[in-house]
């Protein structure tokens, strides 16, 4: 991949078959990524680059800020979160098979004696999968009829730099996994951006009045889930 130093900054250039240039900086610390037409020069390229120095340090002072959870070891009295809502931990060895049960404030994880850190952290991450499976379909939904569009598909799975991304010629949508631990009205949002991305491919001007006629609130739920603290793999939209 072609890179260029702008100042003290690293910016990864990819050319495309596209019409103009798309900046976008990436968390945890602040990758510089620059999509660019095939028909424009490295000087121009540097140029656009340093007109938006202002812009990109300030994205990267935002995820140095951001709040980080520590690293979850799966013991006993360890705070978890459910669609925002924080939990302990309670650990119960047995000797069935194992299982979560969720109460008031605490999240029960039934496991075998002796089960390690990463047996748990799998157990933990297939409940909070089955348990986002159950709640999507009722948003998506919801937002498709808001929307006027609906996505042919959709699925879960951990991603490290995005809250959820789209096919468009497939209309396909996936979620991130851990929206699972963030409020609801996040995930919502995550559904509804999601959405209007079959409508409109890029974050321009168009993009921004869909969301504020289908979802009026839309930047206070994209502040606060941009400022819930994140894990070690760190994401922002």
């Amino acid at each position: 991949m072609q890179q260029i130093e702008v100042g003290s900054i690293t910016i990864d250039i990819v050319r495309k078959d596209i019409k103009n240039l798309h900046l976008s900086v990436h968390p945890p610390k602040g990758r510089v990524r620059i999509a660019s037409p095939l028909t424009i020069n490295d000087e121009a390229i540097r140029l656009f680059a340093i007109s938006k120095l202002p812009w990109i340090k300030h994205q990267q002072r935002k995820f140095q800020e951001q709040e980080r959870e520590t690293v979850r070891e799966y013991l006993a009295r360890e705070s978890h979160f459910f669609f925002g809502e924080r939990y302990l931990l309670n650990i119960i060895e047995h000797d069935h098979s194992a299982k979560i049960i969720l109460n008031k404030t605490t999240i029960d994880l039934y496991v075998k004696k002796g089960s390690s850190q990463s047996e748990r952290q799998v157990i933990m991450n297939e409940w909070y999968r089955r348990e986002l499976k159950k709640l999507i379909p009722g948003l998506l939904e919801k937002w498709q009829k808001i929307v006027g569009i609906s996505a042919s598909e959709w699925g879960v799975k951990l991603m490290k730099t995005k809250w959820g991304t789209c096919n468009r010629d497939q209309k396909r949508i996936w979620l991130n996994l851990e929206l699972a631990k963030k409020p609801v009205k996040c995930l919502e949002y995550i559904i509804a951006h999601e959405l209007v991305h079959l409508l409109e491919r890029h974050h321009n001007d168009i993009f921004m009045q869909y969301m504020d006629s289908f979802m009026p609130q839309w930047k206070t739920y994209r502040n606060e889930l941009n400022h819930l603290p994140v894990s070690h793999a760190d994401w922002s939209y």
